[in-house]
């Protein structure tokens, strides 16, 4: 007996991507490359940042990045205007920015999912409320009340992430609410609930899993626009305060610099950019993964 009939075909090692690699699509490849790469950068910043983010040198302020006739060996990407380091700042800033938009997105989708599927199931009294509450978020621009939040509270941390956390949780109670109405009728849900089950059972094993494709959808949304959210805050001086680095900020503090230091904002603009192109893209892919009607077929 040979020793793969003995025990059995060999198994092959997987990783979360190793689908993504074997469908040969570029942009989805490039997407993953990026996506863990800056993973990788957030969870081991204090090891691969050349230098302390807060570090200051006014005598090797405004180096250039390596390449330049100005620049200083160590410095790759460059000095800011205080002669901090660019690439740790972006790394750091990298670490604190994908931290926030990922609280801030989870929070969204607890306190949106939740709502919206309980709305969903009671119906009556309740749905109305909380229909009324989405509706009243969606007329007034999210900003305006993230400026309003944080002109009266400070620009504090916690309130920065419970900022951040209420936006968009409308649109994750609108989508469930939706999917939901529409998941009661169907004849699996019926002959669920003529078999005896209890609506605890029917949401968490009946309706929960033919909704997590549209919530995989509008999470890697909601990741990216609070990831545009955070700096365009921080931008406007009223996100994370300095010393501590947000991509944010490095563009909003860097913008007096563009015309003679343009690589203080492109650094942290660029990384804002490859972001949130792989989340969009690893997202789309999520989706059609976690979509169980996909699956069947």
């Amino acid at each position: 007996m040979s020793d793969v009939a003995a025990n059995g075909p060999a198994t092959r090692f997987w990783f979360p991507g190793a689908s993504i690699w074997r469908q040969g699509n570029w942009i989805l490849r490039v997407a993953l490359i990026v996506g863990l790469g800056l993973v990788l950068a957030t969870l081991a910043a204090p090891l691969i940042a050349p230098f302390d983010p807060t570090d200051q040198s006014l005598i090797s302020r405004l180096r250039p990045p390596i390449g330049f006739e100005r620049y200083k060996e160590g410095y790759l990407l460059g000095t800011d205007e205080l002669g901090r380091d660019v690439l740790s700042r972006c790394i750091y800033g990298l670490r604190l920015t994908f931290a926030l938009a990922l609280v801030g997105a989870v929070i969204g989708l607890l306190i949106g999912g939740t709502l919206g599927l309980l709305s969903g199931i009671i119906g009556g009294v309740f749905e109305d409320v909380v229909m009324g509450l989405v509706d009243a978020q969606i007329a007034i621009p999210f900003t305006l009340i993230a400026l309003l939040i944080l002109a009266i509270f400070g620009s504090s941390l916690d309130i920065m992430i419970l900022v951040l956390g209420i936006y968009g949780w409308e649109q994750f109670a609108r989508i469930v609410r939706a999917e939901v109405k529409k998941l009661k009728q169907m004849p699996f849900v019926e002959a669920a609930r003529a078999a005896g089950a209890t609506p605890v059972r029917i949401a968490t094993r009946h309706i929960l899993p033919n909704v997590v494709s549209p919530i995989v959808v509008q999470f890697t949304l909601n990741f990216s626009n609070i990831v545009i959210l955070e700096s365009t805050l921080s931008f406007l001086g009223l996100g994370v305060q300095p010393p501590t680095a947000t991509l944010g900020s490095m563009v909003g503090t860097g913008r007096d610099y563009l015309p003679t230091a343009p690589w203080i904002v492109l650094a942290p603009a660029m990384t804002i950019l490859l972001l949130t192109f792989a989340v969009q893209i690893l997202g789309d892919w999520l989706r059609d993964r976690a979509d169980v009607r996909l699956r069947s077929r």
